[in-house]
This record gives structure tokens, C-alpha cells and sequence, in this order.
């Protein structure tokens, strides 16, 4: 059986989920990720942005701070949703198949990587 090569992930966002609610939540867990371990932050959206169905805020980071992040992410989201999902070029298999959960998963509106009609839902 041929060997394929795996690809290469060159970085990682976490977006995490909230409404009016729990605004203030997120924002304080994005500012405190951001401060304890040096991430870019993205805007705190208040309407759904790309395949995200939800309001939500992006926390990006490097591959070696994986197993730092993720852990504090998983004890600190506070019933939180929050989306993984590496970086390798391929945005559908990123945003589908290659996807870590934390909390009840979302439909993604994955149709916007492969230009369908319909939306596909995850």
C-alpha cells in the first residue's frame, strides 16, 4: 500500500461561540488566552461570519502551542462552545474532517469552501 504524505499544519484557530448572553464571557476568555499565551485575537463578531453559525471570536495560534491551549481551553470555556480546526490549505477538510469539538457541535455552512448550492451541515 502506497504511503501518502499527511499534510502540513501550519497553524491552528479556536473560535469560540457565544450570543448577547455569554458576550461578555467570551470576550474575557479570549482576552485572558490571549494574554497568558501570546495568540492573535480576532474581532468579537455579534452576527454569524464565513461557515460559523453562531457569533464568534478567533483565537489564533502555532502548532507547538497546541498542547498548551487546547487543555486551558477545555478547562476554562465555562460551557462555552469552541470550534477547532487546523490550518493546511484545505479549508473544507480543516473546517469537516480535520474539526476538534468542545461542546455541542454546530452546522457549518461548509458550502462556502466548495462554492455549492446547497449548505452542507456538520
Amino acid at each position: 500500500m502506497p504511503v501518502t504524505s499527511q499534510p502540513r499544519i501550519t497553524g491552528y484557530h479556536a473560535h469560540i461561540y457565544y450570543n448577547i448572553a455569554t458576550l461578555s464571557q467570551a470576550r474575557a476568555l479570549c482576552e485572558e488566552a490571549t494574554e497568558r499565551f501570546g495568540l492573535a485575537m480576532g474581532r468579537l463578531h455579534q452576527r454569524p461570519v464565513g461557515p460559523h453559525p453562531d457569533w464568534s471570536c478567533q483565537l489564533a495560534f502555532a502548532p507547538a502551542q497546541f498542547g498548551e491551549v487546547i487543555p486551558w481551553l477545555a478547562l476554562n470555556r465555562a460551557g462555552l462552545v469552541v470550534f477547532i480546526h487546523p490550518e493546511t490549505g484545505d479549508d473544507l477538510l480543516d473546517h469537516s474532517d480535520h474539526a476538534i469539538w468542545m461542546g455541542e457541535m454546530r452546522p457549518l455552512k461548509l458550502s462556502i469552501f466548495y462554492g455549492a448550492t446547497e449548505t452542507s451541515e456538520m
